[in-house]
Formats: C-alpha cells, structure tokens, sequence
C-alpha cells in the first residue's frame, strides 16, 4: 500500500544505487531524496494553511469588531442614524471628535463600552493581523528547518514592531 504523503509518480522505497532526483529539491545546500521532498512537501503544505488561517482569521475577527463598534456607536448616538437631517457626518469625522489616541485612552474607551473605542481596536486587529502572519513565517522556517530564512524573517518581524515604536505607538 502506498504512503498518503508520497506525490504520484515517486516510488515507495527509492532504488539505493541512484542518487537522489535533484528535481524534487534542495534543503539547506544538499539535495533531497524522494521521501525526504515529500516530507518537505507536507510541512510547506501545513504552513501555508497555518498562514492561511491567521490571514483570515484576523480580517474576519477585525470585520467583525468594527461592525460591533459601529453598531454601538449608531445606538449610543441615535443623532448619526438619519440618513437626511440636521446632523453633519463631517462632525463625526471631524479632528475635534473625542478619538482615543492612546493604549490608556482605548481602553478606558472599551471599558466604557464607547463604539468608536471598539472601532479603534477592529483597526489595530487589522494593523497587526500581518505582522502575526510575519510571526508565524519565523514560527515556519523553524519547523521547516532553514535557520537563515527564519533569521532574514526574524529580522523582518523585528523592523516592523520596532516600526510602531519609533512612529510612537
């Protein structure tokens, strides 16, 4: 019976007196056999989908705290629901509108249950999800075992949060 994890085309057991298939890969300067490229194979594949799945994850949990803000914002000020009216939209989005600026800020924001407080932090989710994408690329090239991918991506992750500090986050 066939391994599941083997590609078709690559025989269960590889004949011992051929030297690996250079077709299927390189890891770390050497080439892999078979086995070895479908093993690779399976840990790139789970990857992926780990990626995936924290791409997604963030952009829906991000969509769906901002809809709970707006939500909570509209019922706390019944004066933004009218489409027509006296009410001016460039107030709500004016610079002189209470915003929460600070960490502190939006979180007495939150504790208050205040909608453009929980909008502030659908934001942030959405800011962060790809630097958590970043993360997991170090988190990957470990599992994968290629030290200087995950170094180069490491020092990818390192720029970028020491990018919201020097912009004074």
């Amino acid at each position: 019976m066939r391994h599941p994890n083997l590609p078709a085309g690559v025989p269960e057991r590889p004949p011992y007196d051929q030297p690996p298939v250079e077709a299927l890969g390189r890891s770390g300067g050497r080439v892999l056999s078979p086995e070895e490229a479908a093993v690779m194979a399976e840990k790139v594949r789970k990857v992926e989908v780990a990626i995936s799945l924290v791409l997604r994850t963030g952009v829906v949990v991000s969509v769906l705290v901002i809809a709970t803000g707006l939500g909570l914002m509209f019922a706390h000020h019944s004066a933004y629901l009218p489409v027509s009216g006296h009410f001016s939209y460039h107030q709500l989005t004016s610079r002189s509108t209470p915003f929460p600026h600070s960490f502190s800020a939006l979180g007495r924001s939150i504790a208050r249950g205040q909608g453009r407080g929980i909008i502030v932090l659908g934001v942030l989710i959405l800011i962060l999800t790809p630097v958590l994408r970043v993360a997991v690329g170090v988190l990957s090239f470990v599992y994968e075992k290629d030290p200087p991918m995950a170094l180069v991506t490491l020092f990818v992750l390192a720029v970028l949060i020491g990018s919201f500090f020097l912009a004074g986050v």
